[in-house]
């Protein structure tokens, strides 16, 4: 049930990535980004096709993802923040503040629980009215979705390569250490 709320919550986050993997086109009307609505209305539609969902549970199946995403959207920024807060904590040369890092640690914490309890509360809503079947679809999707775009959400790629250079400053910390 964890998996698939992980899966819904990446695959929102990863819209932008996704919407960027359309083939190019010459025509002005194809380089323009679907907006997040157009693109969320055609996410919805191959998951009501994938897990073969009946229009009540495409209904309510609509409803919940909106819900939860609404209730995810701040929690996500949040942690956002926590991990740009914690990298500035973090940069090379600079000798870190050991109360604020911890603080930055255990408020990353609290919001990974938060998630987590979004994560079940979204499953659990799920699960009164999509099949065990349709459940293990849509963890088997999510998990899918995990191995491609998982590295967005790691932040060791995405959002303007700050994950990537973060990623690679820790590679480089950690190299001809005897610790590491």
């Amino acid at each position: 049930m964890k998996r698939l709320s992980l899966m819904c919550a990446a695959l929102l986050a990863a819209a932008p990535v996704l919407m960027a993997q359309n083939p190019a086109d010459t025509s002005k009307a194809q380089h323009q980004r679907p907006s997040r609505a157009q693109f969320e209305a055609r996410r919805q539609a191959r998951m009501r096709e994938y897990l073969g969902l009946t229009d009540d549970q495409f209904t309510k199946f609509k409803a919940t993802q909106q819900r939860f995403q609404e209730q995810r959207e701040p929690v996500m920024k949040q942690r956002r923040d926590l991990s740009e807060a914690l990298r500035a904590q973090l940069r090379p040369g600079v000798a870190a503040n050991v109360d604020s890092v911890r603080k930055l640690l255990d408020a990353r914490d609290q919001n990974a629980a938060k998630l987590a309890d979004l994560r079940r509360a979204e499953a659990r809503e799920m699960s009164g009215y999509l099949s065990p079947v349709q459940r293990a679809q849509l963890a088997l999707a999510s998990d899918r979705f995990q191995g491609r775009f998982g590295h967005m959400r790691r932040g060791d790629g995405g959002r303007g390569g700050r994950g990537e250079r973060g990623n690679n400053e820790w590679r480089h910390s950690k190299q001809g250490t005897d610790n590491g």
